[in-house]
């Protein structure tokens, strides 16, 4: 898919959330990319904020920092 309907996409769900706490909306944002995005658009879409993020809003970048966080491994303490 296009970046560009992704950005447009993506704008689109954080605009629903847009009267909500920002650290809060981006939590159900990226909640919905997890739930309903293809893994591929949600690969391409950290691709593309990573890159360039050009017309990404600020809340809509602060969900794809968080669905990055959410991805990585969790440490485990062997002691």
């Amino acid at each position: 898919m296009s970046p560009d309907k992704l950005v447009h996409m993506i704008n689109q769900i954080a605009q629903f959330h847009a009267r909500r706490p920002e650290g809060e909306a981006a939590g159900l944002i990226s909640t919905h990319l997890k739930r309903f995005w293809d893994p591929r658009m949600r690969s391409e879409i950290i691709a593309y904020a990573e890159s360039a993020g050009e017309g990404l809003c600020p809340v809509a970048r602060h969900a794809i920092e968080r669905l990055v966080v959410d991805a990585m491994p969790q440490a485990v303490d062997v002691d």
